[in-house]
């Protein structure tokens, strides 16, 4: 099977790159800057704001599935036409297409979303990813839309990173105490999207993990995993910052778990004192192996209650180089 990964440059899709071809698929990842750090069989350039750029892509590559784990910002040319340019184009292809969403689009007045809840962002991402996911599914009835929520894992995320840098005093910034999410390790996620793939799963799915913690707890949980001294993490409140966005956004997966055999850990067991922040790879299992049978910044935007390097640095969440 082709597989290709649009945002293969990124974090996830980096995880994704590495899972489809262990299994046995013949990967194309996109880049909108530079290729990553990722193996694929193949890259290509992609803008997703430009139509033809998408078409040319997809007719050299003819892949049998499409994942968009692009990242982004509140660009709407980006974040939410993009997506949809990219569904529109696979539906002209008959390919499958799994699109990776977010938790930013809910507001936080219910504290816990599941799947058919309606969004009710709060902040221009949120907005954009909101968009880009109604139009999918408008323009594709047939595609996935998996929300999620914090990407952590290995030690390479956005968010350990900045949790040494200012254990070690050398990023100002705060972790707040009452901004919270449920956050998952990207090898779960990569093994959930591909699983979702292979089972046709259609509609929306949330992936996140099962563990509610704010950005300060996350950061001590880094910190107690890696030997940091986490007395050092400094502490604020988002509510009393100008931030735009929800507070506390608790993904309910519980639906979606039911149907997968990947389970979506969070930070109570990958970040537990002892746990190595490389974890082991996740076997084919999971993943969409080469036989059907066999069968995702967030919601978190920039911010602290200072205002230089802020945590986190970039609206979704995750981790924010170019896809």
């Amino acid at each position: 099977m082709t597989v290709l990964i649009v945002g293969g440059s990124g974090f996830l899709g980096t995880e994704l790159v590495r899972q489809a071809r262990a299994v046995g698929h013949t990967t194309v990842a996109t880049y909108a800057t530079k290729p990553g750090s990722a193996s694929p069989t193949a890259w290509r350039h992609l803008d997703l704001r430009d139509a033809g750029s998408l078409d040319a892509v997809l007719s050299e590559v003819r892949p049998q599935l499409v994942l968009n784990a692009s990242s982004g910002s509140a660009h709407w040319p980006t974040t939410a036409e993009g997506p949809i340019r990219l569904a529109m184009a696979a539906a002209k292809y008959g390919t499958r297409i799994v699109h990776v969403s977010s938790d930013a689009i809910f507001s936080g007045a219910h504290v816990h979303y599941d799947e058919s809840s309606l969004p009710d962002p709060l902040s221009a991402y949120g907005a954009a990813k909101a968009a880009a996911e109604t139009g999918v599914l408008a323009v594709h009835p047939k595609a996935t839309v998996a929300r999620t929520s914090l990407i952590i894992g290995h030690g390479r995320s956005v968010h350990e990173r900045i949790v040494h840098e200012l254990a070690d005093g050398i990023r100002d910034g705060v972790l707040f105490t009452d901004d919270i999410r449920c956050p998952v390790h990207v090898t779960d996620l990569a093994a959930a999207l591909l699983e979702l793939a292979a089972a046709d799963a259609t509609g929306i799915h949330h992936l996140a993990g099962p563990d509610a913690v704010s950005r300060h707890e996350l950061g001590i949980l880094i910190a107690g995993r890696d030997g940091l001294d986490a007395s050092q993490l400094p502490t604020g409140l988002r509510a009393e910052s100008t931030l735009p966005g929800a507070l506390d956004v608790r993904l309910d997966s519980r639906s979606t778990q039911r149907s997968l055999r990947t389970r979506c850990t969070g930070p109570g067991s990958s970040c537990s004192p002892g746990s190595p922040s490389d974890r082991r790879a996740v076997s084919s299992r999971g993943a969409l192996g080469p036989q059907r049978a066999a069968s995702a910044p967030s919601a978190g935007r920039p911010g602290s209650a200072q205002q230089s390097r802020r945590w986190p640095p970039a609206p979704g969440g995750e981790e924010r180089r170019p896809p």
